[in-house]
């Protein structure tokens, strides 16, 4: 009779190693399979190659990142969060330290380290890795995983597997969709992929052009559903936006950490079929009536000043040239000219600068994959299959997506921990 269990781990990304290092830590004969020719090749792109582990944010803030799918994540958090995270990494030499926004980065700076014990942490605990060892096939009898067929045909025993293969973005790290496929031919459901934390594209390519490079802070971001008649519709985001953000202005539309966090919405309304407008409030710390009392003071103290020269005390000087020629002012005439309800629409612009939204730069430029194996479909508890017997789901293969800041993360190192918990007695 066996003594141990022999568990098949899918991926060595961030779910996949941790949940090698708790498969064989709870006795399982662990072998983890990853198709590169190393492991956690996204770990070490994350963050800008710092890695964002995690945030500091408490539990209830913390599940508002995921949005609707956030309460799925509740037990999991309970069990394995953030203070147990980051003790195994302290176990391993990764000091950590808390970045603005809440977000804890290794205090080295560097993301390799973070993989690197990882990588310590399943080895030492005897977990066994193979490169070049692409999946093809999770083989089931009778409703039960009994192992997996190598992408070469050789398959291999299994009590039980965890797919932990990652999303479809970030390609060059081998995040390219297999385990949807592969779970899709098990009979689960999958939630439509689209892109999340994504650029998003614009109907105003010229503009967008022109303002290439432009970087602004301290604004806000509304996305609209604009009205025949009556009030625009708003879009709300995916998850809580914080307070004001940065932007950035791209050769195809805007992008920047506020645009990214609500572009999954502007990509869903687009998918809809609705028409999407992007409003920009460049001056968020100002009313309407105080930026008018602003531009009327300018004018009456430089009155032969033209209208780009004067918003460059306001805006950066692209930007500033922009609005000009958007204005129905235009560049050229001086601002003792400008009449009240010029002034007032100039305001407006200031207040409500919009942009058509076309879509977003593919699933493959996305930082995160949304969409993904349906949830209902999984215990939110050990994160089994409910559909294969001893067929485990964790990381981004699944239904989850977060808003940036560490919360991608938390939830693969969660959900992979549970898994090879559960997968491992």
């Amino acid at each position: 009779m066996k003594s141990r269990r022999e568990v098949i781990v899918i991926g060595a990304g961030a779910a996949g190693l941790i949940a090698a290092g708790r498969a064989a830590e709870l006795g399982a004969r662990a072998l983890l399979l990853e198709k590169m020719e190393e492991a956690g090749k996204k770990i070490l792109v994350s963050g800008q190659e710092r890695c964002n582990i995690t945030n500091a944010a408490p539990l209830e803030t913390f599940l508002t990142a995921y949005g609707h799918n956030g309460a799925f994540l509740r037990n999991a958090f309970h069990r394995f969060f953030r203070e147990e995270l980051l003790a195994l990494l302290q176990h391993y030499g990764v000091e950590t330290q808390v970045e603005r926004g809440g977000r804890l980065f290794p205090a080295s700076g560097r993301a390799a380290d973070v993989r690197d014990a990882l990588l310590r942490y399943a080895t030492e605990r005897g977990a066994v890795i193979r490169y070049r060892a692409a999946v093809q096939q999770i083989l089931v009898d009778q409703g039960n995983v009994t192992g997996v067929r190598m992408a070469g045909g050789e398959t291999l025993a299994a009590d039980a597997v965890i797919l932990a293969t990652g999303g479809a973005s970030w390609t060059s790290t081998g995040s390219t969709g297999d385990g949807y496929i592969i779970a899709r031919d098990l009979g689960h459901s999958l939630v439509p992929l689209r892109p999340a934390l994504v650029p998003l594209t614009v109907a105003e390519k010229a503009r967008a052009k022109a303002l290439q490079g432009v970087s602004l802070r301290n604004v806000t971001c509304t996305l609209l559903e604009p009205a025949v008649t009556g009030k625009d519709k708003v879009i709300p985001p995916p998850w809580p936006l914080p307070p004001t953000g940065e932007v950035l202005f791209t050769h195809f539309g805007i992008s920047g950490p506020l645009v990214l966090s609500l572009s999954l919405a502007a990509v869903d309304a687009v998918r809809a079929g609705k028409t999407v407008m992007l409003a920009l409030d460049l001056k968020p710390g100002m009313r309407h009536e105080e930026i008018c009392a602003r531009l009327q003071r300018e004018f009456e103290q430089t009155p032969q000043r033209k209208l780009p020269h004067l918003l460059r005390g306001w805006v950066p000087s692209t930007l500033a040239d922009e609005l000009a020629k958007l204005s129905p002012i235009g560049a050229e005439r001086p601002v003792h000219t400008i009449r009240a309800e010029e002034r007032d629409g100039l305001a407006l612009l200031l207040k409500n600068f919009r942009w058509r939204i076309t879509g977003a730069l593919p699933l493959a430029a996305g930082m995160v994959t949304a969409g993904g194996i349906a949830l209902k479909e999984v215990d939110p508890i050990s994160f089994a299959s409910r559909l294969i017997a001893g067929l485990y789901l964790a990381g981004e293969v699944l239904d989850i997506a977060a808003d940036t800041g560490g919360y991608n993360l938390q939830a693969a190192f969660s959900t992979g921990y549970l898994a090879a918990t559960a997968a491992a007695k």
